[in-house]
Order: structure tokens, then sequence, then C-alpha cells
């Protein structure tokens, strides 16, 4: 079972992007939250800064990434909550589970420790740093099946975003549309999500388990 972070086990997508937005703003390239949700949803941070820079001319260099972490940091110990009845759905699920996010390790390690998910993915969790080409390929997830001894075709993702969703089928995985977060209504997520044709779509975790050995 391989779950992506932001917005599948953390409700972090509306933090993030509006510290995204309001950094960016500061360095003089302002962005609508519909154009940020589809921009940057479930892409890493090299594919963000690329878009930024061919689009808009903008040089996400090391010390705006540096006041983006801070900022964003800051809000997630202020603010980061688990999505609900996760750590739940976690421990009911038949088979083991993995972390394979977009996001930075480090980012990833505090978003679970915050939450007190880490335990339950410790230390079997994956970031984009650690392949060449982030979602929508394939790679992370690859990567993360190869850790866990798993072939792809025995691998159920759980995945919010277009990017993860098209990544998990490039891969060869079955994969569960996740639309329960806080921003998938801002971000048009159920429709964005049933186009790609997941194998389920659920809005509450609670649902996942007898999903998944469903799918099994």
């Amino acid at each position: 079972m391989i779950f992506d972070c932001d917005g599948v086990l953390v409700d972090s997508e509306p933090i993030s992007l509006a510290v995204t937005l309001e950094v960016l703003a500061e360095a003089g390239c302002p962005l609508d939250l519909s154009t940020g949700y589809a921009r940057f949803l479930g892409r890493s941070l090299a594919s963000v800064a690329q878009w930024l820079r061919e689009e808009h001319g903008v040089d996400l260099d090391d010390a705006l990434k540096a006041r983006l972490r801070a900022r964003l940091f800051q809000r997630f110990k202020a603010e980061l909550r688990p999505i609900p009845g996760v750590a739940e759905a976690v421990r009911a699920l038949p088979c083991p589970a993995c972390v394979a996010s977009s996001s930075q390790p480090d980012r990833i390690r505090l978003s679970l420790d915050l939450t007190e998910l880490l335990p339950l993915f410790d230390p079997n969790i994956f970031s984009a740093t650690m392949v060449d080409r982030g979602k929508p390929a394939p790679d992370l997830f690859l990567l993360a099946a190869s850790r866990m001894g798993v072939a792809p075709a025995d691998c159920v993702v759980v995945e919010d975003s277009p990017p993860g969703i098209r990544a998990a089928q490039s891969a060869g995985m079955r994969v569960v549309g996740f639309v329960g977060g806080a921003h998938a209504e801002p971000a048009d997520l159920r429709q964005a999500v049933a186009n790609l044709a997941p194998d389920a779509i659920i809005s509450d975790m609670a649902e996942l388990p007898a999903i998944v050995q469903g799918t099994a």
C-alpha cells in the first residue's frame, strides 16, 4: 500500500498553497488560487520551479526556497492536522504501507511527526528527491514498490492529485483517488480525479480498508 502524503495523510494543501502564493506574490509573481491548485498540486518542487521559470520568469532560488520553507514549517507547527480517520484506516489495512510523496524528505517527516503518523510508516518514506523524474512520471512509485519488495501490479496507491494518479497508473498500479481533504472543493478535485478513472474514489478514509480488500 503506497500513500501520498500531502492531502492524503495530512491536510496540508490549503496551508501549503496559501504560503506558496504569498511568497510568490512578495517576489513579484501574483497567482490566483485556481492556478496554484492546477499547477502545484501533487508536483515536486523541481517541477514547480521549472514551470515558474518558463512561464513567469521567476527563479525559485535558494533564498526564496528558504523563505518559503521557514514560513511553511511555522504554519505547519501551528495548524497542521491529519486527515480524519487516516491512522485508524492504516492500522486496519491487511498489508504493509509506505509513503511516496513529491515533497522534500524533511517536510514529509515533519508533517508525519506533527500529526503523530510517523510511527505507522517509518522508515518506509520515499521522496521525489530520490528519483530523476517526479510525478506524473512513475519513477517514485516504482522505487517505493522495489524497496518494499512488492511487484507494481500488487500495489495499491492512495492519491489525491491528477499527477499522482497518472503516475500510479503509468507504474501499472491500482489507484484509489482520495477527495476528502480540505482542498477538494476549491481545487474541484472530485471531477479532476473522476476524469482519470481511478479504480475507486473515496472521500472518507474509513472506506479505505474495505476498498483495498476488494481490489486485492
